[in-house]
């Protein structure tokens, strides 16, 4: 029988017996998207630890990772080693590690194998949908993603590096629907629907001892009537409460306001776009104040280049930056892009270093098998494809 969704009193146990988490998302510098920080061939661990190494000297204790499908299909053995490795790397920062599993935005047709060079002076421009629309669209790739979640989940379901399970980061977001065009939105979200909640359940089918959440980021959240049908399901299959905010702290304090409605904790997963007035100064004491876990976009300028603005998705910018950066805190070598700043997320540490740490725990051992997979025929078909 599948374990139901966390009780409120659950998922408050589970806030009460840690830190608050503050942290990034993170993507090491060499890579461009998720499949390169993961594949084998662009994998690199020491780069990944001296990075990690760098969040924690600004007294991040988390951080937000995305995995990819076809790296299952890929190399299933291979992507668990290597997950377990950053665990370990991250452990030994003592930061905490939230793994997102699927993924709308960005280029929807994503492949295996090298991956594209940065398009100059554009943010982001080679990040990749999990899974891409072709397999949303084919139900016959149901059974590989299944055993994805499962396979993933099901091996670290009881590792305690592991913070939480990001199950879809932005369902309703994509290349095709940026201009947020009502139409567009609402048929993105019909696709992924069914699939995101048959992924939260393969996910709670593995009975993991971490939280399970996607986070909503689009549209007015004051009442739970005004949620999508897709937001509405976020949040009823969430053990705690996700969303993202780019906005300035005003904005922040109010959809916290808003999502106090679901009496559990929440976490921003993404936040900090400097010229929009998302910044460490204005979000993070607001933030702690209210006892919300907080993640920043970025943290080493690099391959991503979410450095560059937004708005360089329709006119790159190539001249290069003449203000502040949109996101990322280093430039390579670990020079910080504003010195302030970092002084800033150092006293916040210090202040913050009178409350517990991660409490200690008992790594578990290494399984020396990949878990069962569900829909063998399918992946095999999918391998030959």
């Amino acid at each position: 029988m599948m374990r139901e969704r966390w009780s409120i009193d659950e998922a408050k146990d589970w806030w009460a017996a840690r830190p608050w988490p503050m942290g990034c998302n993170f993507t090491p510098s060499n890579a461009i998207n998720q499949l390169e920080m993961w594949q084998a061939a662009t994998f690199d661990l020491p780069l990944i630890e001296s990075e990690l190494a760098l969040a924690a000297s600004v007294g991040m204790n988390a951080v937000r990772v995305y995995l990819h499908d076809l790296l299952w299909v890929d190399d299933a053995a291979g992507v668990l080693e290597r997950i377990a490795l950053v665990l370990a790397a991250a452990e030994r920062n003592n930061i905490r590690t939230m793994l997102v599993l699927f993924d709308s935005c960005w280029h929807p047709e994503p492949k295996l194998g090298p991956q594209p060079e940065p398009i100059p002076g554009v943010h982001n421009s080679g990040w990749v949908q999990s899974p891409g629309l072709p397999a949303l669209r084919d139900p016959a790739q149901r059974a590989r993603l299944e055993a994805y979640v499962r396979g993933v989940v099901g091996h670290f379901a009881k590792d305690p590096r592991i913070l939480a399970w990001d199950i879809w980061n932005e369902p309703d977001n994509g290349p095709e629907v940026s201009l947020c065009n009502p139409d567009e939105l609402a048929a993105k979200a019909d696709l992924v629907l069914p699939l995101m909640r048959d992924a939260f359940g393969w996910a709670r089918d593995m009975d993991p001892m971490q939280p399970l959440t996607s986070a909503i980021w689009l549209g007015d959240w004051s009442s739970t009537d005004r949620l999508t049908p897709l937001q509405q399901a976020q949040t009823a299959l969430s053990d705690v409460v996700s969303f993202h905010n780019y906005g300035v702290a005003s904005d922040f304090l109010a959809r916290v306001g808003w999502l106090r409605a679901f009496d559990r904790p929440l976490l921003c997963t993404e936040f900090m776009a400097r010229p929009a007035g998302s910044t460490f100064e204005a979000i993070l004491p607001v933030a702690k104040e209210c006892g919300v876990g907080a993640f920043c976009w970025g943290l080493v300028r690099g391959k991503t280049q979410t450095h560059l603005p937004w708005q360089s998705w329709e006119n790159p910018n190539l001249a290069g930056l003449q203000d502040k950066w949109f996101h990322d805190i280093f430039d390579a070598g670990g020079v910080a892009h504003d010195p302030q700043e970092v002084e800033f997320l150092r006293l916040l540490n210090a202040i913050d270093s009178r409350t517990p740490a991660w409490p200690l725990i008992e790594i578990p051992s290494e399984k020396s098998a990949v878990p069962a997979r569900p829909g063998e025929k399918a992946n095999a078909n999918a391998r030959a494809a």
